[in-house]
């Protein structure tokens, strides 16, 4: 009970008033005497590997808890601090993988644990948590690259007045623990998007002045950032992410095409911007690094802008070859924000090959022979569009008699197509015995002077 001092002025009502407060005061003191302290963070597993250009650890955890990252050099250590974390019974410390010559830990203060990674060389790191998944629970992810990466395949350097292939970068979604959406049959999308990617890359490969490189070529795991990185790095013409949809209801059919949207290449114009000082990125060849904040928004609007131009051309012709190999699910060319479509300089588009959701559809991209036709679809539409609109010192820009026809993309016009080609649009108007200038999406037309 509360005792208060006799005091001049005091008035016993007071007393009665203040206590329902001193009752709220002393459940809330008994509240916080009983609630449980939060639990440690139980660091069970840890694994190492070298994936395709850089080393990821993974570290296998009890719960989800904080956790601090940063680097030292001499020696080159990541040291990873986790609150009130401690090592499970069973942890064993991995061998170690690529930039990884091996793990320790340590106690840098009481209930807390640290843990180093000793480095074969300085390392950038990039951290981040996945929640709980069908086989496995909460996991901590290290993923290790070289201040400068080496480029997957870089294109030969010609010698000068040698014309140079088109190069494509194919990049299969999803890939190591992450296996995509799942099919009713079991079918992995990392699977069918790997088995289609190397399909088409030699589909590619065998069309003269067309050269692809794959992004992964193995069952590994990229982040989305670095995948469109990958492309920049082996100077791609044009990125290609192939991917296999699902949706709950499991009728939807049918491929579609995407670009990145005005969305997403606002949030990218951003990040570079702000991170044009320390980053060894180009915009076109062009550093940002030495340019006023005026000057570098400008360089990079255009670059965006032509980026996302072309990226809208090669969707347009991509779906319409893949409208004339069978079902399409959307008609037109889609824009979503998509990390991998961010590259400011690459032209980028998403393939969902089929909803790998609807068993019918499902059961073709298990086909081999399905898979073949769908990659000569795809590489039909590339051709269609590097034929439309050749990048200059290419082996197709030098070769224009092989564009004999060009198939009408969306959103073209006959000025455009004119354009392109570098023909007069009274020219075009003849030899296709058009009047005015409408022309469909579909239509093929001879470009005229080319044989």
């Amino acid at each position: 009970m509360l005792a208060f001092p006799a005091r001049k002025g005091f008035n016993p009502r007071m007393l009665r008033a203040l206590r329902p407060i001193a009752a709220i005061t002393c459940a809330l003191g008994l509240l916080a005497a009983a609630a449980p302290a939060r639990a440690d963070v139980e660091v069970r597993n840890a694994r190492v590997s070298d994936e395709n250009g850089y080393t990821r650890a993974v570290f296998e955890l009890s719960i989800a808890g904080e956790y601090k990252i940063f680097t030292l050099s001499d020696p080159a250590r990541v040291v990873i601090d986790v609150e009130r974390g401690r090592l499970g019974p069973n942890f064993k410390s991995p061998a170690g993988a690529g930039l990884v010559k091996g793990i320790r830990s340590g106690a840098p203060q009481p209930g807390n644990l640290r843990v180093v990674l000793d480095l074969a060389s300085d390392a950038k790191p990039r951290s981040f948590m996945l929640t709980p998944g069908q086989r496995a629970g909460h996991r901590l992810v290290v993923d290790l690259t070289p201040p400068k990466s080496k480029p997957v395949k870089t294109v030969e350097t010609v010698a000068a007045g040698v014309p140079r292939d088109v190069v494509i970068a194919i990049d299969a979604g999803h890939g190591g623990q992450d296996p995509g959406a799942i099919g009713p049959r079991g079918t992995h999308e990392k699977d069918v998007t790997l088995q289609i990617a190397r399909r088409l890359a030699t589909a590619i490969d065998a069309t003269p002045g067309m050269q692809a490189v794959l992004i992964r070529d193995d069952d590994v795991f990229l982040p989305l950032k670095r995948r469109y990185e990958k492309a920049r790095d082996a100077k791609a013409d044009l990125l290609i992410s192939l991917h296999a949809d699902a949706i709950a209801s499991g009728r939807a059919a049918g491929s579609s095409v995407y670009m990145l949207s005005t969305r997403g290449a606002s949030s990218e114009a951003a990040r570079w911007l702000a991170d044009r000082e320390n980053a060894s990125d180009l915009v076109g060849g062009v550093s940002l690094a030495d340019k006023d904040d005026t000057l570098a928004a400008v360089l990079l609007d255009l670059s965006q802008g032509a980026t996302l131009g072309a990226s809208d051309a090669a969707a347009s012709h991509v779906l319409l070859a893949l409208s004339r190999f069978g079902r399409v699910h959307k008609q037109e060319v889609q824009r979503a924000n998509f990390v991998v479509l961010r590259s400011p300089d690459v032209p980028s588009i998403l393939v969902e090959t089929a909803f790998i959701s609807n068993a019918e559809e499902e059961k073709r991209l298990r086909d081999p022979r399905h898979q073949s036709n769908l990659a000569q679809a795809i590489t039909e539409g590339v051709s269609n569009y590097f034929y439309a609109a050749p990048p200059p010192g290419t082996f197709i820009a030098q070769n224009p008699r092989r564009a004999r026809e060009h198939i009408v993309a969306r959103g073209e016009t006959l000025a455009l197509i004119a354009q392109r080609h570098g023909v007069s649009l009274a020219s075009l108007r003849r030899a296709n015995g058009i009047r005015g200038d409408l022309v469909k999406p579909g239509d093929v037309l001879r470009i005229p002077g080319t044989g």
